[in-house]
């Protein structure tokens, strides 16, 4: 072997010793950076929705093996116990949300207009939270300064003083943790005029998917960096997923959605973002649980926890501030007005008993042919125990009409309520969801209607019946309902063009605990005022092309 071959074979060993090293420091630093991947950054977001002005624990009610029951849910004491339990577990990680309508639909919500939920919410220890629909009840400025009041960042990306230029709200807020940039965008509905008595948002501009609020969405992304993108939405479950699956979202990681009321207990995944919505009244919080590894995102986790009051206990500091602000209101409200031997309860979308005994209650005052209530998905439920009739309170009607305004009456031909009545159909059953307005239909007593909710719009109706006779297209009958300030005088629940119309000098407080004095205890049940073979006696709300089930 020439010497050339032997250094040749030397070099050839001595790279090869070389490689082994090379290769051996290689591992030991990918193993290095293996180990790293062992420490994991959970992040916490808690949500709260649609909580109405509910200060206390309060019947709720449930679907389970095909049957209605209730139990005891919610409170604002109780949800404080809860949010300091997550945040104990994971502490400085935890952030928390509320969605919209805080501060309307009870009556010491009503009463004090809104001004009750203040002391308490800035001690419930909400990050962030966003203007609902009913925000606007009690007008421009009083909404403002609740929400101020909160002491709580608020955002609102679509909402401004009447020249549509000055936001009412920061558009925005991002919070960073260990690194992780968090970002949140608020977005009200942009129908509030419509859907609220349009008094109600005098002085307040809303706007919808705009190129503004693209904009927004996309800036977080790519110029602020966030790493994970929250879209606050309180449009109703049907939108939501619709915006999902929009375009325009396409930088929207989840979207925390509100206003149906709806208990989303497994997130909906659209093309471009996932959607949640944990109930209403307090009685549930969501729970979503972000993973990151070396600061990216690995998975999520997201439950639906019941408020229940053995399981989270009332925190002492809440409940005292409870106390205190419903005292200048309490004798009033508590008031026993009537009773019931039926349980009393809304979430279905076609009928139910709360909404009977309210026509039933404006149709015996008035004399029309038709008393219509306007589908409210609010009321906790009141529920008889040992046999023995459950109490009617005022806070009680209060959560069952949140807002009490003036009865008023006219009338319509036949032909004008089956197009209204076709109207009302599409606006809670058509399959787009752009087109519905909740997705509960209107309620009515003296009618009686047979309905297909799968046809197509103008088509659903299949025979109307009042007072038990088919209904005449040319024959004009009496209706009632109550006033919305701000419609034009000869519009009744969203009907144009009534004729000869009254406005009376009760409302429809008034109407019920007349009524209520005169015929407790009251047994409202299902009738079939309205009814669908498909959705069948007991029908809860559905999302069109999703496997979302309410219980």
């Amino acid at each position: 072997m020439t010497k050339f071959n032997n250094k040749l074979l030397g070099f050839i060993g001595l790279t090869s010793i070389l490689m082994v090293f090379i290769a051996y420091k290689a591992n030991d630093n990918r193993m290095i950076k293996a180990n790293t991947k062992t420490d994991t950054l959970s992040i916490t977001v808690l949500q709260t929705a649609d909580i109405h002005g509910q200060l206390d624990t309060h019947p709720e009610l449930f679907w389970e093996n095909e049957e209605i029951v209730f139990k005891n849910r919610g409170g604002l004491a109780n949800i404080k116990t809860l949010f300091d339990e997550e945040r104990a577990s994971n502490p400085g990680n935890t952030l928390i949300v509320d969605g919209g309508d805080l501060i309307q639909g009870s009556g010491y919500a009503a009463l004090s207009k809104g001004k009750v939920m203040p002391g308490i919410i800035k001690k419930m220890g909400y990050d962030v939270i966003i203007p609902g629909n009913w925000e606007v009840v009690y007008g421009k400025n009083i909404m403002i300064d609740v929400m101020n009041g909160y002491e709580t960042q608020v955002i609102a990306q679509n909402m401004y003083h009447e020249n549509g230029k000055k936001a009412l709200f920061p558009p925005h807020w991002i919070k960073e943790i260990e690194g992780i940039r968090i970002g949140f965008v608020g977005l009200n509905d942009p129908d509030v005029p419509v859907r609220q008595n349009p008094v109600f948002s005098k002085g307040i501009e809303f706007s919808g998917y705009t190129r503004e609020f693209e904009k927004t969405l996309n800036s977080l992304k790519n110029e602020k960096n966030v790493d994970v993108l929250f879209l606050v939405t309180h449009l109703g479950i049907f939108k939501q997923v619709k915006l999902a699956n929009n375009p325009i979202a396409r930088n929207v990681d989840y979207i925390l959605g509100n206003d149906t009321h709806e208990r989303v207990r497994e997130p909906i995944q659209g093309k471009y973002a996932k959607v949640t919505e944990p109930g209403a009244f307090g009685s549930f919080v969501g729970k979503l649980t972000l993973n990151f590894i070396d600061g990216e995102f690995v998975g999520d986790k997201y439950e639906l926890i019941e408020v229940d009051p053995q399981k989270y206990p009332a925190d002492a500091e809440i409940q005292k501030l409870v106390k205190k602000a419903k005292a200048p209101y309490r004798d009033h409200l508590e008031t026993v007005i009537g009773y019931t031997n039926q349980p009393l309860y809304r979430y279905l979308t076609v009928e139910n008993p709360i909404d009977n005994m309210i026509t039933d209650a404006a149709k015996w005052k008035t004399g029309v042919d038709i008393a219509i209530s306007n589908g409210f998905r609010f009321g906790n439920p009141i529920v008889p125990k040992n046999g023995q009739a459950a109490p009617i309170t005022r806070a009680n009607l209060w959560n069952l009409l949140p807002v009490n305004e003036k009865v008023k009456t006219g009338k319509a031909s036949g032909a004008q309520i089956r197009d209204w009545l076709e109207q009302e159909m599409h606006n809670a059953f058509s399959q787009d969801p752009l087109d519905r307005f909740g997705g509960w239909l209107v309620r009515f007593s003296g009618m009686e209607v047979q309905f297909n909710s799968q046809n197509s719009k103008g088509e659903r109706i299949q025979e109307i019946t009042v007072n038990g006779e088919l209904l005449q297209s040319d024959r004009m009958y009496s209706i009632s309902a109550c006033v919305r300030p701000g419609d034009p005088l000869d519009t009744l629940c969203r009907m144009p063009n009534v004729k000869d119309v009254e406005v009376m000098d009760y409302t429809i407080h008034d109407v019920m605990e007349e009524y209520l004095q005169e015929k407790s205890p009251v047994s409202p049940t299902i009738e079939g005022r309205a009814y669908c073979e498909y959705l069948g006696k007991f029908s809860f709300s559905t999302v069109p092309g999703t496997n979302y089930q309410f219980k």
